[in-house]
């Protein structure tokens, strides 16, 4: 017998690993699809959520920010700042930009009304209320 494979044992690997791999991914899915609705928290958005995500949107808030570790790496992550700071806090800094600090940067000012920054604090409360696995794995994110 040579010491390579023949056809039917090439063959057998090949079915064999393509059960293995789709009975895996089958197996997979389900699980997500039965995980999944256990985190949802769509109940919790409200009309201040939704506006308040549109306008991080529409100021390119994920331009400099990250939330939930998506975005751009310039200013502090986002998804946890609810909880880190509070709403008092995140009021205060956003009508106070810029600082004028010199060396650090600096957010602008996006000369938002007051319902506008109480709707974006409710859009990042919203999002440090997601179910994200305990990521990331500490506080200040």
């Amino acid at each position: 017998m040579s010491g390579g494979l023949s056809t039917s044992m090439a063959r057998n690997v090949f079915y064999g690993g393509t059960a293995f791999f789709a009975f895996l991914f089958i197996a997979l899915t389900v699980d997500t699809n039965r995980t999944l609705p256990k985190r949802d928290n769509s109940a919790n958005i409200t009309p201040a959520v939704a506006h308040g995500k549109k306008l991080w949107e529409t100021n390119n808030c994920i331009g400099c920010h990250t939330l939930l570790g998506e975005g751009a790496y310039f200013a502090p992550e986002l998804g946890n700042v609810y909880q880190r700071r509070g709403p008092d806090f995140i009021k205060a800094w956003i009508k106070s930009q810029p600082t004028g600090t010199p060396g650090r940067r600096q957010m602008p000012n996006f000369h938002l009304s007051d319902k506008d920054v109480d709707d974006l604090v409710e859009f990042l409360k919203y999002s440090s209320e997601i179910n994200t696995a305990k990521w990331p794995p500490n506080i200040e994110g």
